[in-house]
């Protein structure tokens, strides 16, 4: 059977039965019940209309011994429902019921998504909570976790940071190598921190392997500042 003329285009129902004989009441039932205009005003691109009876020859179900399953084909998804009762008719109505809700759902939700602009990438983060944030290129933007900074001596630490267990100052007389190293002895340390008396320059001796020493000079001549100042803007720069 067709839809009337006067409907949007012709829809199929086609009523089958599954090792059961459809009457032709039932096939005028179908046609009445499910209302051609209200499915199509829900799915404007409904195709046609698939109707299966069957029936159940167990005793034991007999309150359920008739099922009928409605399929409704268009250009957009395949909608089934389907019910079983003590008859076809009972059936009927209850698959009709979830059909029409099935549709009204499918509709709602196709309304939904016409009335929502869709966001940018930009916008994103501002209605979605959790979002990332994404730069120009559309790449991750990583946000760097709220630390707290404390300070320590004259240390600035963020987060954990370094731990600066204690800071000392030493008035730092010249002395000799042999000097230095007797200190470092004397001390129980690795190494020794002093001002050189022969060179001026602040040094540092320490212990390496065995019974051996080895010592640094920190340099101030200027020039050797300006050549190391030189050395970086150029590796900088480069």
């Amino acid at each position: 059977m067709r839809s009337d003329p006067g409907t949007e285009f012709c829809v199929d129902i086609v009523v089958k039965g599954r090792k059961t004989e459809v009457p032709e009441r039932f096939r005028k039932h179908v046609a009445e019940k499910l209302k051609l205009d209200k499915i199509q005003k829900l799915d404007a691109k409904v195709i046609s209309l698939d109707v299966e009876v069957s029936k159940e020859p167990n005793p034991r179900q007999a309150d359920r011994s008739d099922r009928v399953e409605i399929t409704l084909h268009s250009r957009g998804p395949v909608i089934r429902a389907e019910a079983a009762a003590s008859d076809p008719y009972a059936a009927l109505d209850l698959a009709a019921e979830k059909l029409e809700a099935r549709l009204r759902k499918q509709h709602d939700k196709r309304h939904t998504r016409r009335g929502v602009r869709r966001l940018t990438a930009a916008e994103v983060p501002d209605h979605v909570p959790g979002a990332a944030t994404l730069n120009g290129n559309g790449l991750v933007v990583e946000e760097e976790p709220d630390v707290p900074t404390k300070r320590i001596g004259s240390l600035e630490v963020k987060g954990e940071g370094p731990l600066v267990v204690r800071e000392k100052t030493h008035a730092a007389s010249p002395m000799s190598l042999d000097q230095a190293l007797y200190e470092m002895e004397l001390v129980g340390h690795d190494f020794y921190l002093f001002v050189d008396s022969e060179t001026k320059q602040p040094s540092v001796v320490y212990r390496r392997h065995a019974y051996d020493y080895g010592v640094i000079h920190l340099s101030s001549d200027e020039m050797v500042t300006q050549a190391h100042s030189a050395a970086a803007g150029g590796a900088l720069g480069g």
